[in-house]
Formats: structure tokens, C-alpha cells, sequence
């Protein structure tokens, strides 16, 4: 199958409008940590910034899982909806606490409750593309060009979101990224929670509902031995994303505009290597093409260690993206094969979470570090954690433990994607 007519497949699962408004609701994920970081540096100082955006990335990670839990007990429409306009109001909250100099608990607690109510678009997308798939007869064929498909929208999203966010603060208000941010989650939220995609509640009976690959799997056991590992494999992405991050935005001398066009190097690289993965994805199996991407990775993060300004940086993160999108797509493809059909949403957001979490603690741990010993202190450990996934998906991640996907469609993707 040709990219071209991958991607043909893939819009034709659910028309054209479906990969712009996820775009458009995503991109406020992108927005706001940075917006955050931003804003409040620039009217309070780093030290309270550093604070308040660590407290909205703990929120994402914490309220991402209990959204897609009950995005799968009660259906998209109503709890993407909720979450989107609740979003919204408090990340206007957090706007006026900032720029009206509110006590630091307030401007704390807004951040906190914002990040708690982030719909995970980018997850919960995912999981539409595998209903909708779920519901044809070729359905097994289009679920790995539709997660392919799926990451480059995320990918362009993390490139478009530090951008916008530094543009709009150098040339409008440090508030701006996050006010530009609070009006896509209440418009495109909303508009991506009525989509006529929007699965419905699962069935009663899904909570013991067998896996894409076959297997039952009693209700409460989302936490499966092999889903705990595709948590810990983001976990350890989202540290090198973390930590990679931080040294390049050392580099950049805290010129927001210099950091965010070099680490957009990584996912412009990142997105292509998802179109070009669409043509021959299917010739490999998710765990050989996840062992070679992470391999591939840890190999290029090595590039990033002699790096001393932001040329040699943009070229290494750039080279280390070309293996980001295989990695991603293979992880979260894999979790369709592991999860149970009735909490296919909740068990994509833990891993969302788990890139959250990871850079997050990338972040708060390294940062101090760089500040003392220059940009090696950050690259270091982006390096150690590309070798420990490796290792980990080495021993762990084999066919056997996520053996691949009946071709006949699981019946309740079917029964959801044919109630949407």
C-alpha cells in the first residue's frame, strides 16, 4: 500500500473534517505548558513559573486516565464536552490569576485544575480511528496507516504549538498563547466531541469484552502486565523528550523563539517519517518495528551529546525524529492488541499520561542540573533513558506477550463505531 493511498483510506474512514478539528483541538495540549512557563515567567519570574507549569503538566497526567475512563463508560460526545468547556473557563481562570497578580496558591491551583481538565485529544483520536476501523471489513488493513495518519497531526501539532505560542507572546501579550489556547479547546473541543465519529458508551458486557487479539480480560484489569509495559516505554519517551528539550532550550540562551523552531527540527523529521511509514507499515510487526525505532533512537540520541550550540542541536534532534512517529505508532498500535475493547480509551490515555509524566519529571529533575553544568547535564540523561527503553522493549516487548490482531473486526469496536 502506497502513502498516497494509505492516507486516501484513512480520511475516507471518516471524511476530511475529522484529522482538522482533532488538529485544532489538540494544539491547546501543545500550548499551554509552554504558554504557561511564559507567561507566568515573564509577570512573576522563572521560579513561580517553573511551579505553576509543573502543576498544570501534573494535572494533564493525573486527569488524563479518569477522562478516558469515563470517556468509555459514558461515550466521547458528553465527557470530551465537559472536559473541553471546563478547560477552557480555567485556563481563562489561570489567565486572570496571572495577570492580575492573584496570591501564587490561586494562580497554583488554577494551573492544577487546568491541566486536570485537558481532554486527551491526541489519545482519544486513537481510539475513534480504531472504531471506526473496527466497523469494516478492511478495517485490520487501515488501523496502522490511521494510527500513522493520527501521529503526524500530533507531531505537526507539537511543532505548531511552542511556535505560535512564541510568536504570540513576543508580538500580542505573554497571556496570549494561553488565551488563543482557552478559545480552540472551547470551539474545536466542542466541535471534535459532536463529531459524528464520537463512539458510544461501551456496552455493559465490555468490561469483560475480549482484546483486539482475542483474549478476555476481566473488567478492572486494564493494568495488564504487557499495558504496563507500553506505559513505562512512554514514560522513559517522555524523559528523553524532557530532558532533551531542556538542554536545547539552555542552548538557545532562553530566546523561546530560537528553542521552539530548533526543537521543531524533531517533529517536522518526526512527521515525516509517519507519511513515509504508512507505505510499508504492515510488512513488519508492531514489535519488530517497535525494537527497531527504539534501537534507532538510542543510537541517534548519541548525536546530541557533543552538541554545544543551536545548529549542531538542530540537527541532532532532527535526526533523532526520524524515529520518534515509528516508535509512537507502534507503541500505541500495540495497545489495541493488549487493552480491553471497552477501555480502549482509557488505556490510551495512561500512556498519554506517561509521556506527560515522564517530561514532566525530565524537566524538574534535569533543570537545576543544566543551569550548573551546561547542556551535557540534560543529553546525558535523554541518552540513559533511549538506552533503558531499549533494553526494556528488548526482554519485554515479543510477539507472544502482544500477539497481533484477529482480522475480524472486535465486536465492540464494531457495535461503537457502528452506534457513532
Amino acid at each position: 500500500m502506497s502513502a498516497r493511498t494509505a492516507v486516501q483510506g484513512v480520511v475516507r474512514l471518516a471524511g476530511p473534517r475529522l484529522p482538522l478539528v482533532s488538529f485544532l483541538a489538540r494544539l491547546p495540549a501543545a500550548l499551554c505548558p509552554t504558554g504557561t512557563l511564559l507567561m507566568v515567567t515573564a509577570l512573576d519570574g522563572v521560579g513561580r513559573g517553573g511551579v505553576v507549569a509543573g502543576l498544570l503538566w501534573g494535572g494533564q497526567a493525573v486527569g488524563g486516565p479518569l477522562l478516558g475512563r469515563l470517556a468509555d463508560r459514558r461515550g466521547h460526545r458528553p465527557v470530551i464536552l465537559a472536559a473541553s468547556l471546563a478547560n477552557a473557563l480555567l485556563t481563562a481562570a489561570l489567565v486572570v490569576a496571572s495577570v492580575g497578580a492573584l496570591a501564587p496558591a490561586v494562580q497554583a491551583g488554577c494551573a492544577a485544575l487546568a491541566g486536570f481538565t485537558v481532554p486527551q485529544i491526541g489519545p482519544l483520536s486513537r481510539t475513534r480511528w480504531i472504531a471506526l476501523a473496527g466497523g469494516r471489513r478492511d478495517g485490520h488493513e487501515l488501523v496502522g496507516p490511521a494510527l500513522a495518519f493520527d501521529a503526524v497531526v500530533d507531531e505537526t501539532s507539537f511543532v505548531a504549538g511552542p511556535a505560535l505560542v512564541g510568536v504570540l507572546a513576543w508580538a500580542v501579550h505573554p497571556a496570549a498563547g494561553l488565551v488563543c489556547a482557552a478559545v480552540l479547546m472551547a470551539v474545536f473541543g466542542t466541535v471534535f466531541a459532536l463529531h459524528p465519529t464520537a463512539p458510544a458508551p461501551a456496552p455493559a458486557v465490555a468490561a469483560a469484552a475480549p482484546t483486539a487479539a482475542g483474549r478476555t480480560a476481566a473488567a478492572g484489569r486494564v493494568l495488564s502486565g504487557p499495558l504496563l509495559v507500553l506505559i513505562a516505554v512512554t514514560v522513559l519517551q517522555g524523559v528523553v523528550f524532557g530532558a532533551a528539550n531542556t538542554g536545547v532550550q539552555y542552548l538557545a540562551r532562553g530566546d523561546a523563539g530560537v528553542g521552539g523552531l530548533v526543537w521543531s527540527a524533531m517533529g517536522v523529521s518526526s512527521a515525516a517519517a509517519g507519511v513515509l511509514l504508512a507505505s510499508f507499515a504492515e510488512r513488519f510487526d508492531l514489535t519488530a518495528r517497535l525494537r527497531t525505532a527504539v534501537a534507532a533512537q538510542a543510537v541517534l540520541l548519541l548525536g546530541l551529546l557533543p552538541v554545544d550550540g543551536v545548529a549542531g542541536a538542530a540537527v541532532a534532534v532532527g535526526a533523532v525524529g526520524f524515529a520518534v512517529a515509528p516508535a509512537l505508532i507502534a507503541v500505541f498500535g500495540l495497545v489495541e492488541r493488549v487493552a480491553p475493547a471497552g477501555r480502549m480509551a482509557e488505556a490510551m490515555t495512561l500512556l498519554g499520561s506517561g509521556l506527560i509524566a515522564g517530561q514532566g519529571l525530565a524537566v524538574t529533575g534535569v533543570g537545576p542540573l543544566v543551569g550548573a553544568h551546561g547542556p551535557l547535564a540534560a543529553f546525558a540523561p535523554a541518552c540513559a533513558a533511549g538506552a533503558l527503553a531499549l533494553l526494556l522493549v528488548l526482554a519485554l516487548v515479543r510477539l507472544r506477550r502482544f500477539p497481533p490482531a484477529r482480522p475480524a473486526p472486535a465486536p465492540a469496536l464494531a457495535a461503537a463505531a457502528a452506534s457513532s
